[in-house]
């Protein structure tokens, strides 16, 4: 238990802290498109990150598959950017957007989950079975994107709630400064 607990609080960390501002970023984007009423569909499309990000991860950690940490890295912002973009294009069309986001959240999730394999590979080496680490990660970062996408939708109400803020200019706004943001982050990895 004591493992889970630890693991836990580091798929917690790995999406709360300051250091985790990519996939803070990418999941704004991903969820910018929905409103709070939409709260079983905003639970899927994080389950679907959480999904993608664990694939990757257990991978990497089972030393199946491996990128050089510099290109995914560059390729986490890229996601993020093209999510971004992606709202904006399809912003007219809600139901098209969100079932995009479906597919950008499941195969961007294997991107992210690259971000944190490094890190995963040398704390999970030690031990003899990954489930237990995994699943202890995985519950923790799926806490911690469900904490952030309760901020965001509760800042999206009361700017609708109280200053009759349109939806359609929260969408334009997330993904104008999460373009912005990604291609800072490009460039200082590049």
């Amino acid at each position: 238990m004591q493992d889970f607990i630890f693991y836990l609080n580091l798929g917690w960390e790995h999406i709360i802290s300051w250091d985790a501002l990519d996939h803070q970023l990418f999941i704004l984007v991903l969820v910018a498109v929905y409103f709070y009423k939409d709260w079983r569909k905003i639970l899927i499309l994080i389950t679907a990150f959480t999904i993608g990000h664990s694939v990757t991860l257990a991978l990497s950690v089972l030393d199946v598959f491996r990128l050089p940490s510099d290109l995914v890295e560059t390729l986490i912002p890229i996601t993020i950017m093209l999510t971004a973009f992606d709202n904006i294009l399809f912003r007219e069309n809600q139901k098209k957007l969100m079932r995009i986001n479906y597919v950008l959240a499941l195969v961007f999730g294997l991107i992210h989950g690259m971000g944190f394999a490094n890190i995963a590979r040398m704390t999970m080496a030690s031990e003899q079975n990954i489930a237990v680490p995994l699943l202890g990660f995985n519950i923790g970062l799926e806490l911690g994107q469900i904490t952030v996408v309760l901020v965001v939708m509760a800042i999206l109400y009361l700017l609708s709630k109280f200053f009759k803020f349109h939806q359609k200019y929260w969408i334009i706004g997330i993904s104008v400064i999460a373009i912005i943001l990604s291609g800072q982050m490009i460039l200082e990895r590049i």
